[in-house]
């Protein structure tokens, strides 16, 4: 693994700092992760509640990986120790944010899972565009830094089994959903109501629907929408408490989640763009809203843009649900390693 890193790093530039002399813990008894080697976002991140829940299990956090450089108005790339993140699938984009190294030390083999997290799609985003599964966790399931409530902790894996280890690790109390024998049901939204408009890309979107009816099974409701939570979203990261957007959005939420235990929808409106920025465009419009809510929410692999791209597919659930968007997950297989040259 270490020796992968060594080769891979220089070009992908995944990682702040890698910890040559980490091993497990010699302890008496039997540790459900013992020897899992794991990544840590950012160099804070090793400190995390999830962090040493995972070290305390026997997984060896072999290194930090990148984050945004100072300065940075938007929040889609990392800088890591030798210099900005690329995307392992598409070296000339970028990886996603702000858990941007963690994306791409898991997509690229580097460890089979990271720790994130997430304030408006910062696991999730990065999921998507490098072809990995991302969790976010439900608000206040898990200790988080943020005193916005905007912020929760997740993972990134390279399939749903590291996000089941993560959450039988981290939470307590966790109980993972049985096996069902039916599709579970999904609610398709391709733009929640609000995000339709020239920055939704009609290809994401067919890619992300496609991989929804081949996992669950989707329903129609008509009429259903979201209020744009993007004002709302930086009031609060701004100090201010949750409004009246907040409230209707999570009741209209609260309905649908009664009628139909999830919502599908593609992770981002559009597929990873080039290390210069986004161009004014938000990546967080189909994410920041369950930040806002609260509710937890998954991106997983759904497949690629014609010019090579990945895309996720978002799931959400209500409160607590986390087993059941693991559960869900489960439906997907992971990517192939992508063949990037790392000599170039």
């Amino acid at each position: 693994m270490r020796r992968w890193i060594a080769e891979a790093d220089p070009f992908l530039c995944a990682f702040l700092e890698v910890r040559e002399d980490a091993e497990p813990a010699v302890v008496d008894g039997q540790l459900p992760l013992l020897g899992v080697p794991f990544a840590a976002k950012g160099r804070s991140g090793i400190r995390s509640y999830a962090a040493r829940r995972l070290s305390a299990a026997g997984a060896v956090a072999v290194g930090t990986t990148s984050v945004p450089g100072p300065g940075t108005y938007w929040q889609t790339w990392g800088l890591g120790a030798r210099g900005p993140t690329r995307n392992p699938y598409r070296p000339d984009r970028t990886p996603g944010g702000s858990s941007a190294g963690s994306a791409v030390a898991v997509a690229a083999g580097m460890v089979p899972l990271a720790t994130g997290s997430d304030g408006a799609g910062s696991v999730r985003i990065p999921a998507a565009w490098c072809g990995v599964f991302g969790l976010k966790t439900t608000r206040g399931l898990l200790p988080s830094p943020d005193r916005s409530g905007l912020a929760t902790a997740g993972v990134l894996g390279r399939s749903a089994a590291e996000l089941d280890a993560y959450l039988r690790c981290v939470v307590d109390g966790y109980v993972p959903e049985p096996e069902g024998e039916e599709p579970l049901r999904a609610v398709w939204s391709p733009d929640l109501g609000f995000a339709a408009g020239p920055d939704l890309d009609p290809e994401v979107v067919e890619v992300a629907r496609r991989a929804a009816a081949r996992i669950v099974r989707l329903e129609d409701a008509p009429g259903f929408g979201l209020l744009d939570p993007k004002e709302e979203w930086f009031a609060i990261r701004g100090g201010r408490r949750p409004g009246a957007t907040a409230a209707e959005n999570s009741a209209r939420l609260g309905r649908l989640f009664a009628r139909a235990p999830l919502l599908a929808t593609p992770t981002t409106p559009f597929p990873p763009h080039g290390h210069d920025g986004p161009d004014g465009r938000f990546s967080t419009s189909l994410t920041w809203a369950f930040n806002v809510s609260g509710h937890p929410a998954v991106s997983i692999p759904a497949g690629f843009t014609p010019d090579g791209c990945p895309v996720g597919l978002q799931l959400v659930s209500d409160f607590g649900s986390e087993a059941l968007l693991v559960q869900a997950a489960a439906g997907v297989p992971p990517w192939p390693t992508p063949p990037f040259n790392s000599r170039r």
